[in-house]
């Protein structure tokens, strides 16, 4: 939202400086995100032209002697064909910057004339765009001084940061009107106008719609004999001042009163308007040339203002073309029309537009204001249009019923820690514009018309807090007790932290991907219900809540391969959806690999090589990865399973489900079905896990945090090795978890180092080597403790999976 001081003050009288209102506003919630001191026109100054001769070497040029006031003339070369001795104009010298052009000038040669500065158009100094000559002044204007503050371009514009719960300060008078109640200053209230009416509006309005919600009010007025010339000059500079464009007069108050009163407004050339208007939802493949020369397509759910030639606007978003004002414009038709907010909302991003009115009427305006902004409009046009004005004809507003909102003024110490009396509380509101009825320590409070944003008493506080002053919350530091502070985070808080760290010290990097995905990718990775479709979707393809987090990690990987870097390990750990429900929401740490990039090292070196890197990504990568989280989070690796296969976006004969028990599911793991890669456009060697953080069970409570001593065995540890005869089928992990049950006081751990197939092991068998390494913990085993070790293995391997010890 930008304004000009002098704009504010228009609304404001005080005699605060530029610094003071900026700092106020920050601190009042209206963050100033920038404040341009017009400082660049500081070097500008009046000056006269003493003598113009012809150039020696140039038909169209002039040599110019300029008087600036510092008692030595200055040359200048110029090619303006206005330029003539006893002109009074605008001089830049030489070093100046000129921002109409981008320039900063330098004593220049010009066919064999210096020239020390120029003589500048009103288009080089951002006047207008007029550049068929340098500026004319009066003959009195004060050579010597500041042309900036002689026209008025000296005046500071002030930038505010708004955030989307304030449409009351979409204006000026709404940001004056906050300034005053916090103290700085008094707001001028301008009395209601009084127009002068001759005959009917002729044309009628009739809001022809099925929810009376998506255009509560509607009022028009015609003005007959108008003159839509140029606007006034304190007009044109404001809207400049603020980035905007001066097209006419009549068009200039409507982005006036837009800016002024934050009342977006709009005007139709009565005489292109073919009978009454309608306000109705827009049909099935109509199209509308809209006031930026582009035709949009128009669905049901656009609602339009239309007359018997079709759609002539795109209601609360822009005009039509068809029925714009021009200079030859002499009847015109104000409307001032409330209408949905979230309607507007979305018309305007399914059409891609975006207006000044839609970033008002999307957070809503203020309807109590549709009938005095009319007024105020028309009083605009009467003023610098002239014409005679007709009665206004309004229809299906209803009025407004305020909110009320019971207050316990407790609630301003108990939620902000601020100490302000009843009666300040009560005085603030009332500035605001709230009414506020009651005595004692608890009030009625009626919003005014213009805070849709304000539903609770939370809101009232925010109010009392921030006029109050912000500033005025006293840093405290926590309590301090005697005793050690118990855990303050969750366990869910501290695994996610564990698990990140996990994942990047396994070389992979963290990313943080959307959290909205397409239909199809949705219903890809198990998900696409109508419940978790969003309502209002930033576009197309984020259209649903994401199920997994692999549809955006994938995705994320490819960019990367797409510009050069192949060999990506990325991961997130953030929340997925599977219903609309708190309960539906997860907690997951997910990771996807690509190309080289194992935790081994990527790219093909000599160096990797040797340690086993250097080669494509795979299952057993994405199960590391996995099963590093679980024993990250403090889950007792012994209980862990593995089972082969996954959901239906992995590849079935190289992924895994982790389980803990016989029902809970800890995550999945794997290579990604081809299928599932083509779907989401995405190639090469990949794979990738998911770990359901919140499905881990909670920890077991220890009676003291204190951790217990560290026994060491004196003894020395041995290994064994055995290799099992087993069916094709068998898993491997069947076999780790026999021989570790054999005893489990002296085997400390299993591995696999060899699995081999071949046709001297018989048909459909397999055989798969482990080494066990045995701890003994209070004397040297003998030959015979292990032979009874041993047989106990073979035992239990052969009981649990059918597996005989290899010959």
């Amino acid at each position: 939202m930008k304004f000009t001081l002098s704009w504010l003050k228009e609304h404001l009288e005080t005699e605060a400086t530029l610094n003071e209102i900026c700092a106020r506003l920050t601190m009042i919630g209206l963050e100033v995100d920038a404040v341009d001191d017009k400082a660049a026109f500081k070097p500008f100054v009046i000056a006269r032209v003493l003598s113009a001769e012809k150039h020696p070497q140039a038909d169209r040029l002039k040599v110019l002697m300029v008087d600036t006031g510092s008692g030595k003339p200055v040359q200048v070369v110029c090619g303006a064909p206005n330029a003539r001795a006893g002109l009074v104009g605008a001089f830049a010298a030489a070093g100046t910057y000129v921002p109409g052009i981008d320039v900063t000038l330098t004593v220049g040669n010009i066919r064999g004339v210096e020239s020390h500065g120029m003589m500048c158009s009103e288009k080089e100094l951002e006047v207008s765009d007029n550049h068929d000559g340098i500026i004319d002044l009066p003959a009195d204007a004060p050579v010597g001084s500041s042309y900036a503050a002689y026209a008025g371009l000296d005046d500071p514009m002030i930038d505010v940061n708004l955030t989307p719960n304030r449409p009351d300060c979409t204006g000026v008078y709404g940001i004056a009107r906050d300034l005053a109640a916090s103290g700085l200053g008094r707001l001028k209230v301008r009395s209601t106008a009084k127009i002068e009416v001759e005959g009917e509006t002729t044309t009628d309005v009739k809001i022809d719609l099925d929810d009376e919600r998506l255009c509560p009010g509607f009022a028009l007025r015609l003005v007959r004999g108008v003159s839509n010339g140029p606007s006034p000059k304190w007009m044109q500079q404001r809207l400049m001042a603020i980035g905007l464009r001066p097209i006419s007069a009549l068009v200039d108050i409507t982005n006036y009163m837009t800016f002024d009163q934050g009342r977006p407004m709009h005007v139709f050339d009565a005489a292109k308007v073919k009978g009454n208007l309608v306000v109705r939802r827009a049909r099935q493949g109509e199209t509308v040339l809209a006031l930026d020369t582009r035709e949009y397509n128009l669905s049901p759910s656009n609602v339009v203002i239309a007359d018997e030639n079709g759609v002539e606007s795109i209601g609360g978003v822009m005009g039509g073309e068809h029925s714009g004002c021009d200079e030859n414009t002499r009847d015109v038709l104000i409307e001032s029309a409330l209408w949905d907010a979230m309607n507007i909302a979305k018309t305007g991003r399914s059409l891609g537009i975006i207006t000044d009115a839609r970033y008002r009427f999307e957070r809503g305006v203020d309807p109590e204001y549709m009938v005095p902004g009319l007024e105020r409009t028309t009083e605009l046009v009467l003023d610098i249009c002239g014409g005679k004005a007709a009665r206004a004809r309004v229809v299906g507003y209803k009025g407004y019923e305020a909110k009320m909102v019971d207050l316990p003024l407790c609630e301003v110490k108990r939620l902000t820690g601020l100490e302000v009396s009843a009666e300040e509380s009560r005085s603030i509101l009332t500035k605001l514009g709230f009414s506020v009825s009651g005595a004692g320590e608890r009030v009625c409070v009626s919003v005014p018309s213009w805070r849709p944003d304000v539903d609770g008493k939370a809101d009232l506080v925010e109010e009392i807090m921030r006029i109050h002053g912000v500033d005025n919350i006293k840093p405290v530091p926590l309590e301090s007790y005697a005793a050690v502070n118990g855990k303050i985070l969750t366990t869910l808080q501290i695994r996610t932290r564990t698990a990140k760290r996990a994942l990047a010290a396994r070389g992979m990097l963290e990313a943080v991907t959307w959290s909205f995905i397409s239909t199809d990718q949705a219903k890809l990775f198990g998900g696409g219900s109508h419940a978790l479709r969003l309502a209002n979707p930033i576009a197309a393809d984020m259209s649903d809540m994401r199920p997994s987090l692999l549809p955006g990690l994938l995705s994320a990987a490819q960019r990367n391969a797409d510009k050069g870097y192949g060999d990506v390990a990325i991961f997130e750990v953030s929340g997925t959806y599977e219903t609309d429900t708190p309960d539906g929401q997860r907690r997951v740490a997910g990771g996807v690999r690509r190309g080289t990039a194992s935790i081994a090292g990527s790219g093909r070196m000599w160096s990797n090589a040797a340690k086993g890197g250097g080669k494509p990504v795979d299952v057993f990568d994405a199960k590391a990865d996995a099963l590093a989280v679980l024993e990250a989070c403090g889950l007792p690796m012994g209980s862990i399973q593995i089972e082969q296969g996954g959901r239906d976006w992995y590849h079935p004969g190289r992924s895994g489900t982790i389980k803990i028990g016989p029902k809970v599911i800890l995550g999945y793991f794997g290579e990604f079905h081809p299928k599932t890669l083509e779907a989401l456009d995405v190639s090469g060697a990949l794979c990738g896990f998911e770990v359901y953080i919140d499905a881990m069970p909670e920890p077991k409570k220890k009676a003291t945090r204190t951790k217990p001593a560290l026994e060491l065995s004196p003894f020395q540890a041995v290994r064994r090795d055995f290799a099992f005869v087993v069916d094709r089928t068998v898993e491997a992990g069947a076999i780790i978890r026999a021989a570790s049950g054999a005893d489990r006081k002296l085997v400390t751990g299993v591995n696999v180092f060899d699995v081999f197939e071949g046709a001297s092991l018989g048909e459909g068998k397999k055989s798969v080597a482990i080494e066990v390494q045995i701890q003994p913990a209070d004397r040297t085993l003998t030959d015979e403790d292990f032979e009874v070790l041993t047989q106990k293995i073979i035992a239990n391997v052969a009981k649990t999976t059918g597996g005989a010890l290899r010959s």
